[in-house]
């Protein structure tokens, strides 16, 4: 069945199609550039399509050749899984995770510990950089965890919660909000989007004229910045319900009318389809799945247990 299959040109394909360079995949391979090049032409013959736009200093796929390396890529992980898994097992293996500061900083790493109480053999890198990584070019990355409103049809996912902004601060800033103007602290994010107008959109629906008034406003670049300013009671902040949820737990912060949310965007755990089955992926995507059960369950018992104090008062 898969006798003709020319395997050492699909597989200089796959690396040169992955790195988008020649060069690049020659270097991977330990072969020449000219080899890597003339396996590719033989391949392109072979299927009678041009894989690559071949322009200077640069080579991009064509759309028969997006196709290719998909299907190919999928595959070829796979086939490199289960030869893993056949293997004698290492000490430690290593996954590699992309996601924000934010999310790592304010919900991932509180919780590791008991990814690693229960997989101690498994060694989790974060890789915090604000660049979107593309999962069919860069095999480093095991999977990552995005905060997005889009959908990725091409990748394997796992919806991890909805996202609602709430407004927090310390508990002696929320008690003086109700007596006096607070001081506002904002997050400048890179993706406008996903926050603009979150404080007028939260005021309007509350009914509070702080906006009208000219509040004093403090702007940060990353939310656990805002979220720090918070604690230390420099105002109230505007911050995400997920993203909150610890300091809330430990009474750093405390929601000032906490009925009044507004919608956010969702965060998902994403990987390359097949990657999903290779067990420390897997170990990680069923350990992410019950820590977003929990802290969903978590966020909305400590809001009914806030609203049952309201109503006793």
């Amino acid at each position: 069945m898969f006798a003709t299959l020319p395997l050492n040109a699909l597989r200089a394909f796959e690396s040169a199609a992955r790195l988008l360079s020649f060069k690049a995949a020659a270097a991977e391979l330990s072969v020449t550039p000219t080899a890597v090049s003339h396996q590719i032409r033989a391949l392109e013959t072979w299927l009678g399509v041009q894989l690559f736009e071949r322009q200077p200093r640069q080579v991009r796929l064509t759309d028969g050749g997006q196709r290719l390396f998909h299907s190919l890529h999928g595959a070829l992980l796979e086939v490199a899984q289960s030869v893993d898994t056949l293997r004698p097992q290492r000490t430690n293996t290593h996954l590699t995770l992309s996601t924000t500061a934010a999310f790592a900083t304010l919900w991932l790493v509180p919780r590791l510990g008991r990814f690693y109480a229960r997989h101690p053999n498994i060694n989790v890198r974060l890789d915090t950089h604000c660049e979107v990584v593309d999962l069919h070019q860069d095999a480093s990355v095991d999977l990552v965890v995005r905060y997005s409103l889009d959908s990725y049809p091409n990748l394997y996912g796992l919806c991890l919660f909805d996202e609602h902004f709430g407004v927090y601060g310390s508990p002696e800033q929320v008690a003086l909000a109700a007596q006096r103007q607070p001081t506002l602290i904002s997050v400048r994010w890179h993706n406008s989007k996903l926050y603009a107008h979150g404080w007028e959109a939260w005021c309007a629906q509350a009914g509070e004229t702080w906006l009208a008034r000219q509040p004093c406003m403090r702007e940060y670049d990353e939310e656990h910045y805002a979220l720090q300013a918070a604690i230390a009671g420099q105002g109230l902040v505007l911050a995400s319900n997920i993203l909150a949820s610890e300091s809330l737990a430990s009474g750093l912060l405390v929601a000032y009318r906490p009925q009044i949310q507004v919608n956010g965007a969702g965060y998902s755990a994403l990987c390359v389809p097949g990657r999903e089955r290779h067990p420390p992926v897997r170990a990680f995507f069923q350990w992410l799945e019950e820590e977003a059960r929990q802290s969903a369950h978590a966020l909305k018992n400590s809001v009914k247990l806030f609203e049952d104090r309201v109503t006793q008062i």
